[in-house]
């Protein structure tokens, strides 16, 4: 596989030379796809605006979309952002982890205006899968990662998807396994005193509100695109999805939830959690199914389950525009 620049795109071990190997291609300017706890992610080094350029070629995202700087301990945020009181709350608690923050950018801070679409904030994460973190300390500053993937098409959870959506894309894939979350970071914006939800993720909203000590307002779907994932049509597979669906019709790839067992189950025992890590794989796997629909049984709103129905019916949208 060639990636655009004529390198043949390689897969290897998320190992010490795996490691070394990416931190150096990040360096040069090129990308990078780097397992998290979450999804893949497509790095490149956030002050660098080729190599951020070469992000959004790469997944043909729109400009306007800004990306997540992912950090390797707390002490790197403070050269992007100050935290507010609220923020602290939140990044003690759930840092390292699938939190990410979206904060005023510092004036100075080392990122290409590309990062931020220009915005005067800036989403920022500390991750807690050990490559992640590990590449970024050895480069010595933030990596911008979106998801691996083509834009607005299905987040990669394993090595082979991020392959079959960006081949010839990327010079190098770490391969490190299956990501345990499964699902994207919840986002939380704090400017001004207030804290808002923008994406809802692998943390649930009632654990961020009982930090926080406080009911957490949710983004309105009409305002501004201001961090990833915002995008009325994202997440989407090739084929059309229907949800709610306690039975599947014979085209359909049925994907079930609890009792309602399906062609594949998210939890056969109802755990928001065990859905959450297998959302993006099954949905990878029914997409390759030759069936020509597919179709989901309902899930909860509590917990977990607001953050997968919020990605189902991102994918849903896709179709029915």
């Amino acid at each position: 596989m060639a990636d655009s620049t004529g390198e043949l795109t390689r897969m290897r071990p998320a190992d010490a030379q795996g490691v070394a190997e990416a931190v150096a291609l990040l360096a040069g300017g090129s990308l990078v796809a780097i397992p998290t706890e979450t999804v893949y992610g497509l790095a490149a080094d956030a002050a660098d605006g080729e190599a951020v350029a070469r992000i959004y070629a790469a997944k043909g995202r729109p400009h306007f979309n800004p990306l997540i700087v992912h950090l390797a301990d707390r002490a790197m945020a403070d050269r992007y952002a100050d935290l507010p009181p609220l923020a602290e709350k939140l990044a003690a608690a759930f840092w390292p982890g699938p939190l990410t923050l979206v904060l005023p950018l510092k004036p100075g801070a080392p990122v290409s205006p590309l990062v931020t679409a220009g915005l005067p904030t800036i989403a920022l994460r500390l991750p807690a899968h050990p490559v992640m973190r590990d590449v970024v300390r050895a480069l010595g500053r933030g990596v911008a990662a979106p998801s691996a993937n083509a834009s607005g098409r299905l987040s990669p959870t394993r090595a082979a998807h991020v392959a079959a959506s960006l081949e010839g894309k990327v010079p190098l894939v770490l391969d490190g396994g299956p990501c345990e979350a499964g699902i994207e970071s919840s986002i939380v914006a704090v400017v001004g005193g207030e804290a808002r939800l923008l994406r809802q993720g692998a943390i649930a909203r009632e654990s961020l509100e009982a930090v926080l000590g406080a009911p957490l307002a949710l983004a309105s779907p009409s305002e501004p695109v201001a961090a990833p994932g915002m995008l009325l049509s994202h997440y989407a597979p090739r084929l059309p999805i229907r949800l709610n669906a306690e039975t599947a019709r014979a085209e359909e790839f049925h994907i079930g939830f609890g009792p309602i067992f399906g062609d594949e189950n998210l939890s056969a025992r109802g755990d928001p959690v065990e859905a959450a890590a297998r959302l993006f794989d099954l949905l990878h796997r029914a997409d390759a199914s030759g069936r020509t629909a597919i179709a989901v049984a309902p899930i909860p709103e509590a917990g977990l389950g607001a953050a997968i129905n919020d990605r189902l019916r991102r994918a849903a949208s896709h179709r029915s525009q």
